[in-house]
């Protein structure tokens, strides 16, 4: 459902996230080595993810990517939406244009009820409750 960009762009507002406490901005490069990621595509998404405010930076010689006590407190689903848009929560399982309840493909019922169920929980976890298992060592950004 969604795209290995957007999955990306999310490892990557986490590991910011990670280092709001502390204070520290980090750098494409930085980023990119930690979730394993091209610094090609760690550029791409972060200047998107500025752009729509999602987080921001800073230039200079201290400067680099950051998140607000207020970006903190966002749903993944900004993340989403920046990256891959909303209408991901209505495509079709499998890919059809013309999905839809009075023309359904195969699985068209249970494809619904489970973008539902993921809609719900992008929605409802926070950036910060996702940062909280990395820093903590129980949850891990790269496999």
């Amino acid at each position: 459902m969604l795209s290995n960009t957007c999955k990306t762009a999310i490892k990557a507002v986490i590991y910011l996230a990670s280092k709001f406490e502390s204070g520290e901005n980090a750098g494409i490069k930085e980023i990119a080595e930690y979730i394993d990621a091209s610094e090609h595509t760690v550029g791409k998404l972060l200047q998107t993810l500025v752009k729509q405010r999602v987080i921001n930076s800073m230039k200079g010689p201290a400067g680099g990517f950051y998140v607000s006590k207020a970006q903190i407190k966002q749903p993944i689903i900004h993340i989403i939406e920046a990256i891959d848009g909303k209408q991901v929560f209505k495509e079709c399982g499998l890919g059809l244009s013309k999905c839809s309840a009075t023309r359904p493909c195969p699985i068209h019922n249970e494809y619904k009820e489970a973008r539902t169920l993921l809609e719900n929980l992008f929605s409802s976890k926070k950036i910060a409750d996702l940062c909280g298992p990395v820093n903590c060592g129980i949850a891990y950004l790269i496999g």
